[in-house]
């Protein structure tokens, strides 16, 4: 640790105008930093934990900063950043990096597969850290409870990775769907052509030699050790449950944010889920293609909903009055919303939100923008901007936990087969299945555990 470093990180310390309440942490003694601003004349100390891949360009975009330290078990994967960021050092173990650095660290990235990230950020969020985590923010329901938790507690800067949520579609969206242009929505269907890996395998893959540039066990974490096979790592990890949440871990945090938004799906106490339909799921992979369907009750002002997912390519249903040659969402991915007036349509991140049919919005104004645009549309600038500032990101913890929480319920109702679940959002439980409640969480091989 520098002279420096040692200074900033006591002054944040000592001047914060928060207090952070202690919870449980990682590892025994843990010293809990409470965070706060960063001077604008000083550059953020940021490390990134798994650094190949997407992790590559989310440590990238804080290239600005100071890059002082880079984890990743895979250093084949890792190899471009480690040349890149030379300067900064270099761990496979992200326990090893934080123990070591947590003093010289205000902020983080965190890209590894989905079932690494709350451990990672659990750890990190009780050292003072500010977090940009990759969507979907956890593994489970239960990871995404305990992040959004610990993170108003400590009061670290986050933001998950679903970039949309900065832009400035998913606000016109929000904008148009409130002005009331299409009346009271009691229907929305959200879609995407995801998978487009292998999915659908019901039995393990056999065993091949580890490669010497990989560190299995680290890679593993917090999941059940099984043999090595290049089809869990690198590439389709994303299709196993154990490491993965299929192609709603993929896509819902991006193409449900909208409807998350625009109708205030967070404001519900309960609501109900069932998987509709399903092709090939099994206890080791997800589904090739299943529908979802949830439904809200009232929300305010805001009649019931019901809200259909659906992956594998499976489209909504088109409406009568719209033609066949006009595009719903952008094709392959998209949300659309059925209206006592009308129908609203955007793409995969919220984009280009318009009325349908396309006549319709050729003499239509959207309304005058009131949401606050994110500037440039970057999230990763609105992150950094908040741990200059002490602002929440966009997409915060306190709304990307909630999100997160609907869309990886999804992934509990196809494990519960056909059931429709009841689901108290409060008390985050199922209250119709009991066997359903123990979905919500996961057991951690030992030196991984996480107090959920």
């Amino acid at each position: 640790m520098n002279k420096h470093t040692l200074t900033r990180r006591a002054f944040l310390a000592a001047t914060t105008t928060s207090t952070a309440a202690v919870v449980g942490c990682a590892r025994v003694n843990d010293a809990r930093v409470v965070p706060g601003k960063v001077s604008p004349n000083d550059k953020i100390n940021v490390a990134g934990i798994g650094v190949g891949g997407k992790g590559m360009g989310d440590i990238s975009s804080c290239r600005h900063e100071n890059i002082v330290a880079l984890c990743d078990p895979d250093s084949d994967r890792a190899a471009e950043a480690f040349y890149r960021y030379s300067n900064a050092r270099q761990f496979a173990d992200y326990r090893k990096m934080l123990d070591e650095m947590g003093d010289e660290i205000d902020a983080c990235t965190i890209s590894t597969p989905d079932h690494s990230h709350a451990p990672a950020a659990y750890h990190a969020m009780n050292l003072g850290i500010h977090l940009y985590v990759q969507k979907p923010l956890t593994h489970t329901v239960a990871e995404s409870r305990l992040l959004a938790k610990v993170a108003a507690e400590t009061g670290v800067i986050t933001q998950m990775g679903n970039q949309g949520h900065c832009h400035d579609g998913v606000r016109e969206l929000c904008e148009m769907m409130w002005s009331g242009v299409i009346g009271d929505v009691a229907e929305a269907h959200i879609w995407t052509n995801r998978p487009i890996w292998p999915q659908g395998i019901a039995e393990p893959l056999p065993e091949e030699p580890i490669p010497d540039t990989l560190d299995y066990d680290l890679w593993i974490g917090p999941a059940p050790m099984r043999p090595y096979n290049s089809g869990y790592v690198p590439w389709n990890w994303r299709a196993w449950w154990d490491f993965g949440c299929g192609a709603i871990g993929d896509m819902a945090c991006h193409i449900m944010d909208p409807a998350f938004w625009s109708l205030r799906l967070y404001e519900a106490e309960s609501y109900t889920i069932q998987a509709v339909y399903e092709e090939d799921m099994n206890s080791q992979t997800g589904p090739n293609k299943s529908t979802i369907k949830y439904q809200f009750p009232a929300r305010g002002d805001m009649p019931p909903v019901t809200v259909y997912w659906h992956d594998g390519g499976i489209m909504p249903p088109r409406p009568e009055d719209v033609p066949e040659d006009q595009q719903l969402g952008d094709g392959n991915n998209g949300s659309l919303y059925f209206g006592t007036q009308g129908y609203l349509t955007a793409g995969e991140y919220g984009g280009k939100p318009r009325l349908l049919p396309d006549e319709r919005m050729a003499d239509y104004t959207k309304p005058e923008p009131y949401i606050p645009r994110v500037p440039d549309e970057n999230p990763y600038r609105n992150w950094l901007d908040g741990i200059r500032t002490g602002i929440k990101a966009a997409s915060d913890f306190s709304y990307a936990g909630p999100l997160t929480e609907v869309a990886n319920m999804g992934n509990v109702a196809l494990h519960a087969g056909d059931k429709e679940l009841e689901i108290d959002v409060v008390n985050m439980r199922v209250t119709n299945d009991a066997d359903a409640n123990t979905l919500l969480t996961k057991e951690y091989r030992k030196g991984w555990e996480l107090p959920c």
